[in-house]
This record gives structure tokens, C-alpha cells and sequence, in this order.
């Protein structure tokens, strides 16, 4: 399932479209479909379109300093801010831009707001090497945090089964959570640990909208700009399959 769950939404890609509108010009010999293709590649990739996007997916989320957030029963932190590397033949495993949800976590359990700290073991069938969970227990010990307040999940896969695998870990069923993840993922997050009967406390981090003013580069396109497109896209879909499911 986790296969299909990646690569589906890749199908309703703007690049994937695209090929799908080109391999019909080709076909029926109209050129009209080329030019639809051409068009929405533009469009994908303009930089002011990929910020559009992004600060839809931020919209209704804020910083929250450690100070002003609340106690819970617990501080989850989400997998997905590491990046494997094999390197003479050991996997090495670094952070990437998401530290933040490390970052905040430890913060947040410095800061005494919970009295445990949750990494989900987040570990896709096509990676080798560790489950990311443990990547980072080893970094929160390092970084002064007690090895008896750190928890770890079951392995999973997603998001949907890090929800899953918390609620079994809670000994009291009514217990809140911190929740630590990127902004963007924040909404569909806490959609599922609420559906999977876990009570959160939203702290988003890793704020991917620029405060920069507009300028002529924003309408000049670029790979990046398509990347950070389709990768907003692929989330809304995630979003609207979760919404229609719970």
C-alpha cells in the first residue's frame, strides 16, 4: 500500500500531465495538447505560483514559542526530516531541512512541557540502515535529554500509522500530545492522530513561506520552483484523501 500511496498522486503531477497531454498531441496529431502541456509545465514552474501554493498549505498555521506553548502529557515528533546517504558501504544518516521537529522537540522537553519525548520510527521498505526514530534518540541523549524519557513507536510507514502507533503507546487514552511537525504537513497530521483517538496540541515548525517582497525572478521558471509546486499539489491531495476518508 505504501507504493501506492507514493505514486499515485506522482499521476496528477504537473509533469505527469504534462507527458500525458504531449503523448496525445503526438498521437492525434493535434497541436493544441503540446500547447496545453507547454503551458501548465510554465505554469508549474513559475516561483510565484509555487509560493501561492505553499502559503495555501501554511495558511492557518502560526509560531508558537516554547514559552507560550502548554503542558501536555507528551511531545511527538514526527519522522521525516532525514536523509540517507551509502558511503563505503555503511548508510549514513543526516538531517535535512526539517531539523526543526528535532529542534523543537527537545526544546519543547528542555523546556519541561512534557514529561516524555515520542520519535516515530519512520522507515519506508526501500530504505536501509535505521529507522529514523532511532537517529534521533541518539541525538536527543547526546543533546542532554534522559534516555528514560525518550520513547519510540512500532516501525511505520506514514503519517497514518505514526497516529496509529502513538495511540497504542498511551497508557492513558485521554492524554495530549504536542504534536511537532512541519507546517505544511501540520493540518493533515492532526486530522489523523485525531481519527486515530489521540488528543493534540498543534506546535508547527519548519515555516516553508518566504517573507520577501515579489521581483521579476518570481515569473521566470526554474526546476526548483516545479518541484516545490508538485510537492505542494501531492500534499493537497494527501489532505483531501484524509478529509474524504475520516
Amino acid at each position: 500500500m505504501i507504493y501506492l500511496h507514493k505514486i499515485l498522486p506522482l499521476l496528477v503531477s504537473p509533469l505527469a500531465i504534462s507527458l500525458l497531454l504531449i503523448l496525445i498531441g503526438i498521437w492525434s496529431r493535434r497541436h493544441r495538447y503540446s500547447m496545453m502541456a507547454v503551458f501548465l509545465l510554465v505554469i508549474s514552474s513559475l516561483p510565484i505560483t509555487e509560493k501561492v501554493f505553499i502559503r495555501y498549505l501554511e495558511k492557518d498555521q502560526s509560531f508558537i514559542t516554547i514559552d507560550d506553548a502548554p503542558a501536555a502529557d507528551a511531545i511527538v515528533v514526527l519522522s521525516g526530516m532525514s536523509t540517507r546517504i551509502k558511503m563505503h558501504g555503511d548508510i549514513l544518516i543526516e538531517f535535512n531541512s526539517a531539523v526543526d521537529r528535532y529542534l523543537a522537540g527537545v526544546a519543547l522537553m528542555k523546556a519541561e512541557k512534557a514529561p516524555i519525548l515520542i520519535f516515530t520510527r519512520g522507515i519506508l521498505p526501500w530504505e536501509d540502515g535505521i529507522p529514523e526514530g532511532e537517529f534521533l534518540a541518539a541525538h536527543a541523549i547526546a543533546d542532554g535529554i534522559a534516555e528514560h524519557q525518550i520513547q519510540l513507536t512500532a516501525p511505520v510507514e506514514n503519517t497514518a500509522a505514526e497516529a496509529k502507533a502513538v495511540h497504542q503507546m498511551m497508557a492513558n487514552k485521554d492524554a495530549r500530545v504536542i504534536l511537532v511537525t512541519s507546517a505544511f504537513h501540520m493540518p493533515r497530521a492532526k486530522r489523523l492522530f485525531s481519527a486515530a483517538g489521540v488528543e493534540v496540541i498543534p506546535y508547527p515548525v519548519d515555516f516553508l513561506s518566504e517573507n520577501r517582497r515579489i521581483t521579476v525572478m518570481d515569473f521566470l521558471p526554474s526546476a526548483k520552483a516545479l518541484r516545490w509546486t508538485s510537492f505542494a499539489i501531492q500534499e493537497m491531495i494527501g489532505r483531501g484523501w484524509y478529509a474524504l476518508r475520516y
